[in-house]
């Protein structure tokens, strides 16, 4: 049995993320993907946002890593040349009964250290954005966006660079631990087992499914996975937008703000749907409850203007009604078995917190 130091499970932005973060320390390392590329899952379908950190609690994963995370982001797509711009969001309230919210979010976001916000008046908004409807907005100049694509393009090139490997069409059927080192089983059309050290459960939605194949872990350490089902439309034209517009926050989510694309066009979404199972069509009549969320602050959206684009699904650990639940990122201390790193319930701000989720997995991994 081919015996390798440690395998990353999963080749979505995290686990690109982890497999350079480990290679570049010097560590063997192959990434194992069920499918036959990197990111096709959760890490490519998103509003590909790079959040500031508003919206997280004090004291949270969430919290620490969005914000330490967005600026080494940023750092790295000016580095390596990865699409991005740091184009700013308005967070805005359209009613008056939304003021105390948007003061709650601002506060959060200062505890966060977030300090860079500027509150508007309407007029003030509307100076930079003509066509928004607000009572209260603020700004953030922090956040952004990137190509999500280009940048696990670029942490897969990096990690080859230093050595590791991506090994797709190979699905992790089962992981045996024994006394120093796993048997990592795969499955798929070339059944193999390969010895490993360290294993890091990086599978997003198939974390937790994963992890309860894990032969030596403890079930009672893998939470209960929700899956909730963001959809995303565009539109025929261009939004007469150039920044970020999100309303306020619902009890399922963000809401359904308008983002950009790297070229301008402007999307909406995600609503959030709770669904059983995988599965990313878009029902057309869902723009219906799209037209409605978007004319809040938007008025002049045009009748017809909106075609189902995509969707996403989160890996959610808490389920409807329940308040949102942190990050779950589980070394040995947590679960007691060494060498393996479990990561759950990676959702947004997952994708900006990637570069500092990866540092914090190479803490927990050990040697």
């Amino acid at each position: 049995m081919d015996h390798i130091e440690c395998i990353v499970i999963g080749a979505g932005v995290i686990g690109l993320a982890v497999a350079r973060a480990l290679a570049a320390r010097g560590r063997e390392v192959i990434v194992l993907e069920a499918t036959a590329a990197i990111g096709v899952e959760t890490s490519s379908r998103n509003s590909e946002v790079i959040h500031a950190g508003l919206y997280y609690p004090r004291g949270s994963l969430k919290a620490a890593l969005c914000v330490q995370g967005r600026e080494l982001l940023y750092d790295y797509c000016a580095m390596r040349g990865i699409p991005h711009q740091r184009c700013g969001k308005l967070l805005v309230a359209t009613a008056t009964s939304q003021i105390p919210q948007l003061e709650r979010i601002i506060a959060r976001g200062k505890e966060n250290g977030v300090l860079d916000l500027i509150r508007l008046k309407p007029a003030e908004a509307q100076t930079l954005e003509p066509e928004l409807a607000c009572v209260d907005a603020v700004f953030s100049p922090q956040t952004g966006i990137v190509d999500s694509h280009q940048l696990m393009l670029a942490l897969q090139a990096d990690a080859e660079r230093d050595g590791a490997a991506c090994v797709f069409h190979a699905p992790v059927e089962a992981v045996t631990v024994n006394q120093n080192s796993f048997n990592v089983h795969l499955g798929g059309a070339a059944p193999a087992a390969i010895r490993a050290s360290c294993v890091i459960n990086s599978a997003g939605l198939h974390a937790n499914a994963l992890a309860r194949r894990i032969h030596g872990l403890d079930p009672r350490h893998v939470p209960p996975l929700y899956l909730a089902r963001g959809n995303y439309f565009g539109m025929s034209g261009r939004a007469p937008f150039s920044r970020l517009i999100y309303p306020m926050p619902n009890e399922a989510g963000l809401g359904v703000h308008l983002t950009l694309d790297q070229s301008g066009q402007a999307r909406f979404g995600p609503d959030v749907e709770w669904i059983e199972a995988i599965h990313y069509d878009v029902n057309p009549e869902r723009a219906a409850s799209f037209y409605s969320a978007i004319r809040a602050y938007w008025p002049a959206l045009p009748d017809g203007a909106l075609q189902p684009a995509y969707s996403g699904i989160r890996p959610k650990l808490s389920g409807p009604g329940e308040a949102a639940a942190d990050f779950v990122i589980q070394g040995p201390a947590a679960h007691g078995v060494r060498g393996l790193v479990n990561l759950y319930g990676i959702e947004s701000p997952g994708l900006t917190a990637s570069l500092a989720i990866a540092q914090r997995v190479c803490e927990l991994a050990g040697r």
